[in-house]
Protein backbone atom coordinates (compact mmCIF):
# COMPACT_ATOMS: atom_id res chain seq x y z
CA UNK A 1 0.00 0.00 0.00
CA UNK A 2 1.32 3.00 -0.71
CA UNK A 3 0.47 6.76 1.15
CA UNK A 4 0.70 9.69 -1.20
CA UNK A 5 0.54 13.74 -0.28
CA UNK A 6 -2.74 14.72 -1.02
CA UNK A 7 -2.54 18.83 -1.03
CA UNK A 8 -3.94 21.59 -2.77
CA UNK A 9 -1.49 23.71 -5.23
CA UNK A 10 -1.14 26.98 -4.07
CA UNK A 11 -1.27 29.96 -7.00
CA UNK A 12 1.93 32.38 -6.51
CA UNK A 13 1.17 35.77 -4.12
CA UNK A 14 -0.66 38.24 -6.40
CA UNK A 15 1.98 40.88 -6.97
CA UNK A 16 1.65 44.22 -5.02
CA UNK A 17 -1.10 46.81 -6.57
CA UNK A 18 1.27 48.68 -8.91
CA UNK A 19 -0.72 52.33 -7.34
CA UNK A 20 1.86 51.57 -4.15
CA UNK A 21 4.53 50.91 -5.93
CA UNK A 22 5.23 54.03 -7.50
CA UNK A 23 6.93 56.34 -5.27
CA UNK A 24 9.44 53.39 -5.32
CA UNK A 25 9.56 53.23 -8.72
CA UNK A 26 9.89 57.60 -9.26
CA UNK A 27 13.23 57.03 -6.29
CA UNK A 28 14.80 53.65 -8.50
CA UNK A 29 14.31 56.22 -11.39
CA UNK A 30 16.12 58.85 -9.75
CA UNK A 31 19.09 56.84 -8.54
CA UNK A 32 19.75 54.79 -11.92
CA UNK A 33 19.70 58.78 -14.04
CA UNK A 34 22.18 60.10 -11.59
CA UNK A 35 24.35 57.23 -11.81
CA UNK A 36 24.11 57.05 -15.55
CA UNK A 37 24.53 60.73 -15.51
CA UNK A 38 28.07 60.23 -14.06
CA UNK A 39 28.81 57.57 -16.44
CA UNK A 40 28.20 60.09 -19.43
CA UNK A 41 30.11 63.18 -17.88
CA UNK A 42 31.87 62.28 -14.58
CA UNK A 43 32.24 65.75 -14.63
CA UNK A 44 28.09 67.10 -14.67
CA UNK A 45 26.85 68.20 -11.05
CA UNK A 46 24.92 66.25 -9.25
CA UNK A 47 21.16 66.69 -9.14
CA UNK A 48 19.66 67.39 -5.84
CA UNK A 49 16.30 65.49 -5.65
CA UNK A 50 13.94 68.90 -5.84
CA UNK A 51 10.20 68.73 -3.41
CA UNK A 52 9.01 71.89 -6.21
CA UNK A 53 10.07 69.51 -9.47
CA UNK A 54 9.00 66.23 -7.88
CA UNK A 55 5.60 67.67 -7.17
CA UNK A 56 4.97 69.34 -10.29
CA UNK A 57 6.68 65.97 -11.80
CA UNK A 58 3.91 63.68 -10.24
CA UNK A 59 1.22 66.01 -11.04
CA UNK A 60 2.23 65.54 -14.82
CA UNK A 61 2.64 61.58 -14.91
CA UNK A 62 -0.55 61.76 -12.73
CA UNK A 63 -2.45 63.83 -15.80
CA UNK A 64 -1.06 61.29 -18.68
CA UNK A 65 -2.06 58.47 -16.60
CA UNK A 66 -6.11 60.55 -15.67
CA UNK A 67 -6.15 60.91 -19.38
CA UNK A 68 -3.99 58.07 -21.35
CA UNK A 69 -1.95 60.68 -23.12
CA UNK A 70 2.17 60.17 -23.43
CA UNK A 71 3.19 64.08 -24.68
CA UNK A 72 4.77 67.10 -23.22
CA UNK A 73 1.74 69.21 -23.59
CA UNK A 74 -1.45 68.39 -21.69
CA UNK A 75 -4.71 68.29 -23.34
CA UNK A 76 -5.75 71.25 -21.65
CA UNK A 77 -1.97 72.75 -22.64
CA UNK A 78 -0.74 72.86 -19.50
CA UNK A 79 2.88 71.98 -19.74
CA UNK A 80 5.84 71.39 -16.76
CA UNK A 81 6.65 74.96 -17.33
CA UNK A 82 3.68 76.56 -17.36
CA UNK A 83 2.67 74.67 -13.88
CA UNK A 84 5.74 75.33 -12.37
CA UNK A 85 5.68 78.95 -13.55
CA UNK A 86 1.93 78.71 -11.77
CA UNK A 87 3.38 77.39 -9.09
CA UNK A 88 6.37 79.88 -8.68
CA UNK A 89 6.08 83.19 -10.35
CA UNK A 90 9.96 83.99 -9.23
CA UNK A 91 11.10 80.69 -10.85
CA UNK A 92 13.92 81.15 -13.98
CA UNK A 93 15.88 78.91 -15.62
CA UNK A 94 16.51 75.43 -17.66
CA UNK A 95 14.07 72.55 -17.77
CA UNK A 96 14.28 69.43 -19.03
CA UNK A 97 11.55 66.95 -19.55
CA UNK A 98 11.64 63.10 -20.21
CA UNK A 99 8.64 61.08 -20.43
CA UNK A 100 7.98 57.58 -21.24
CA UNK A 101 5.09 55.53 -20.45
CA UNK A 102 5.42 51.67 -20.01
CA UNK A 103 2.56 48.65 -20.51
CA UNK A 104 2.55 45.78 -17.69
CA UNK A 105 1.14 42.35 -17.30
CA UNK A 106 -1.59 42.73 -13.99
CA UNK A 107 -0.31 38.83 -13.39
CA UNK A 108 3.00 39.66 -13.22
CA UNK A 109 2.80 43.40 -12.01
CA UNK A 110 5.65 45.83 -11.79
CA UNK A 111 8.87 44.85 -10.53
CA UNK A 112 10.23 48.30 -9.63
CA UNK A 113 14.29 47.81 -10.89
CA UNK A 114 13.01 46.32 -14.16
CA UNK A 115 10.39 49.18 -14.93
CA UNK A 116 12.93 51.52 -13.83
CA UNK A 117 15.94 50.38 -16.45
CA UNK A 118 13.78 49.86 -19.20
CA UNK A 119 12.69 53.31 -18.74
CA UNK A 120 16.16 54.71 -18.42
CA UNK A 121 17.49 52.51 -21.12
CA UNK A 122 14.71 53.97 -23.72
CA UNK A 123 15.31 57.98 -22.40
CA UNK A 124 19.52 56.35 -23.12
CA UNK A 125 18.32 55.34 -26.74
CA UNK A 126 17.24 59.02 -27.64
CA UNK A 127 19.15 61.52 -28.15
CA UNK A 128 16.59 64.39 -26.56
CA UNK A 129 16.28 62.16 -23.48
CA UNK A 130 20.15 61.38 -23.42
CA UNK A 131 20.88 65.40 -23.67
CA UNK A 132 18.49 66.01 -20.80
CA UNK A 133 19.63 63.44 -18.22
CA UNK A 134 23.71 64.32 -19.22
CA UNK A 135 23.18 68.11 -19.45
CA UNK A 136 26.34 69.15 -17.20
CA UNK A 137 24.66 72.18 -16.03
CA UNK A 138 21.28 70.64 -14.39
CA UNK A 139 21.66 70.40 -10.60
CA UNK A 140 17.93 69.58 -9.35
CA UNK A 141 15.28 66.58 -10.49
CA UNK A 142 12.31 65.69 -10.09
CA UNK A 143 10.30 62.26 -10.95
CA UNK A 144 6.76 61.19 -10.52
CA UNK A 145 5.20 58.29 -11.65
CA UNK A 146 1.55 57.04 -11.99
CA UNK A 147 -0.45 54.39 -13.33
CA UNK A 148 -3.91 54.11 -14.86
CA UNK A 149 -4.90 50.34 -16.42
CA UNK A 150 -2.12 48.37 -17.86
CA UNK A 151 0.30 51.36 -18.30
CA UNK A 152 2.76 53.43 -16.25
CA UNK A 153 3.46 57.04 -16.73
CA UNK A 154 6.88 58.47 -15.36
CA UNK A 155 7.81 62.19 -15.80
CA UNK A 156 11.25 63.67 -14.72
CA UNK A 157 12.47 67.24 -14.77
CA UNK A 158 15.59 68.62 -14.72
CA UNK A 159 16.32 72.10 -13.73
CA UNK A 160 19.12 74.77 -13.41
CA UNK A 161 18.80 78.24 -12.41
CA UNK A 162 22.00 79.18 -14.20
CA UNK A 163 23.00 81.08 -11.33
CA UNK A 164 20.54 83.89 -11.89
CA UNK A 165 19.08 85.59 -9.40
CA UNK A 166 14.90 85.10 -8.79
CA UNK A 167 13.58 87.76 -10.43
CA UNK A 168 10.98 90.09 -8.07
CA UNK A 169 7.38 88.62 -7.56
CA UNK A 170 6.38 91.32 -8.93
CA UNK A 171 7.86 93.50 -11.55
CA UNK A 172 6.38 96.67 -11.00
CA UNK A 173 8.02 96.67 -7.73
CA UNK A 174 11.18 97.09 -8.85
CA UNK A 175 12.87 99.76 -6.50
CA UNK A 176 14.06 102.68 -8.59
CA UNK A 177 17.11 104.52 -7.32
CA UNK A 178 16.41 108.25 -6.35
CA UNK A 179 18.11 111.10 -8.13
CA UNK A 180 18.75 114.28 -5.89
CA UNK A 181 16.17 116.08 -4.40
CA UNK A 182 13.68 113.01 -4.56
CA UNK A 183 16.39 111.19 -2.08
CA UNK A 184 16.63 114.33 0.37
CA UNK A 185 19.10 115.54 -1.41
CA UNK A 186 20.25 119.35 -1.84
Amino acid sequence: MSAGCAGTIQAPPAPPDPQIQMIALAGRIETLVQEERLKLDPGAKTLVLDPELTKIALTRARDMAEKNYLAHTAPNGDTSASLLMADDATWQGLLGENLAAQHYLKVSGVDVDVFARRFLDEWIKSDPHRENLSYPAYDRTGVGAAVNGDTVYVAELFASDLGLKPKPADETQIPVPLRGSEAGQP
